[in-house]
């Protein structure tokens, strides 16, 4: 990792100043997809001792219910990524979203695991197609020393999503019953919907977009290797895709453990339920928050102080590694406040890393290949979360205790940020491997 600072001479004038904001018009919308993503995605977690109470579920039944939106999720990133590349971001996003409201909704219509398996399966496909499209979008419209904030800041939509559903999902369950909980985030896709199809262009051909705001989205992707994609199977020879690939197997699981499991940890250790386990997962993705936007602050400010992108975006993602390790006690202290800050600090270094790990493939491959790398990628976490529900499902139900949970999440970063600086000891846009 080369901790020296890389001198960058000062652009023109007119490339420094944006001349607008439509850029950031275009984040927020990414923003607040990933937000209602969460919120879809979380309602399970938040209702699980509700569900297990009232459906009589196991937690291996539950632990298999997760494990086969997980599998859809990984289906569908191999396949949404190449699909979004070569049909472009406004469509790709507007038929994910159609689908997985759909399947929000149809949570409402079924009582078994097996039903409620076939509706997070059907989610899973839908929601996958997310954060390659929103990813792809940011390499579109973000100069390179901005697109770590702005992965950051729609990647904190995941932690406002976090946030909202066990302010909003408790209060809906408790007066009207765990069927209208689920139709109500279910319907909020659709109101993204009218909003993304209305604004969203690609920046050469919007209409809000000024001359000065192009050039300057432009500025400095001089290396971008342009609009040549590069075949799905070749991907699989650059040393990126699997630094990448590697690095969302090991570490998505356990994003996955806090939305899925993590108000069951509170209720099972801590005695709280679902009027009161609110505010501390409130705590836990506030903090969440703070990380997802300050790891992409952090790497930027590095880049815009002289670092260069390898050393902005690695002292970034070891920051994050660090800061993880203390959730191995998480189980093993008694006090609430206690486990709460372990847990949300292990959160913030969680969304501070990803920030990171997404802007790293918009660093080392073309525009045009973007959202097929963040498929790969997503699909080896999705695969990694597959395995992490069948072990922690199984761990509950025969040992009973989080410990040996929270000890492999607490090692699975540095692992991680090993492997990506001996396959990319240097982050450069992928040169065509040779032809043997």
């Amino acid at each position: 990792m080369d901790g020296s600072t890389e001198a960058t001479a000062p652009g023109p004038p007119q490339l420094r100043r944006a001349g607008g904001n439509v850029r950031w018009v275009i984040c927020a919308l990414l923003f607040f997809a990933t937000t209602i993503n969460y919120i879809d995605r979380q309602v399970i977690g938040i209702l699980k001792p509700t569900l297990q109470t009232d459906l009589g579920w196991s937690e291996v039944d539950y632990g298999m219910i997760v494990f086969w939106f997980q599998a859809a999720y990984a289906i569908g990133l191999l396949a949404c990524g190449p699909l979004i590349d070569r049909l472009g971001s406004k469509m790709g996003y507007a038929a994910a979203i159609t689908v997985w409201s759909l399947a929000a909704l149809a949570h409402a219509l079924v009582r078994s695991p097996g039903g409620f398996s076939l509706a997070r399966f059907a989610l899973g496909l839908g929601e996958s197609a997310n954060f390659p499209a929103a990813i792809k979008s940011v390499a579109e419209w973000f100069p390179k020393k901005e697109r770590a904030l702005a992965a950051g800041i729609l990647n904190a939509g995941a932690n406002v999503g976090a946030i909202a559903t066990p302010l909003v999902v408790p209060i809906i369950a408790l007066n009207y019953g765990w069927r209208t909980a689920f139709v109500v985030t279910g319907l909020l896709g659709f109101v993204w919907l009218a909003a993304w199809l209305a604004f969203y262009r690609a920046p050469e051909r919007h209409p809000r977009l000024s001359a000065q705001e192009l050039a300057y989205i432009g500025a400095d992707q001089d290396n971008d290797t342009g609009t040549a994609t590069i075949p799905w199977r070749r991907l699989f020879r650059y040393r990126g895709t699997w630094a990448f690939l590697s690095a969302k197997f090991l570490t998505d699981p356990v994003w996955y453990l806090f939305l899925f499991w993590l108000p069951d940890f509170f209720a099972k250790r801590h005695g709280l339920d679902l009027k009161t386990f609110g505010p501390p997962l409130i705590a836990v993705y506030l903090l969440a928050d703070v990380g997802s936007i300050g790891g992409g602050w952090l790497s930027s400010a590095l880049i815009k102080r002289g670092y260069g992108v390898n050393a902005g975006r690695k002292l970034a993602l070891l920051a994050s590694a660090v800061l993880v390790l203390p959730i191995v006690f998480a189980s093993s202290v008694s006090s609430l406040s206690a486990a709460v800050a372990i847990i949300g600090v292990a959160a913030a270094a969680h969304q501070g890393w990803s920030s990171n790990l997404y802007t790293m493939v918009s660093d080392t491959f073309p525009k045009s290949s973007v959202a097929s790398v963040m498929g790969i990628g997503g699909a080896a976490g999705a695969v990694g979360g597959m395995i992490m529900a069948r072990y922690v499902g199984e761990v509950l139900e025969h040992v009973g205790s989080y410990v040996p949970v929270f000890i492999w999440a607490g090692s699975a970063y540095l692992v991680a940020l090993l492997i990506v600086h001996i396959l990319l000891p240097k982050l450069d846009v992928a040169a065509p491997p040779r032809e043997d």
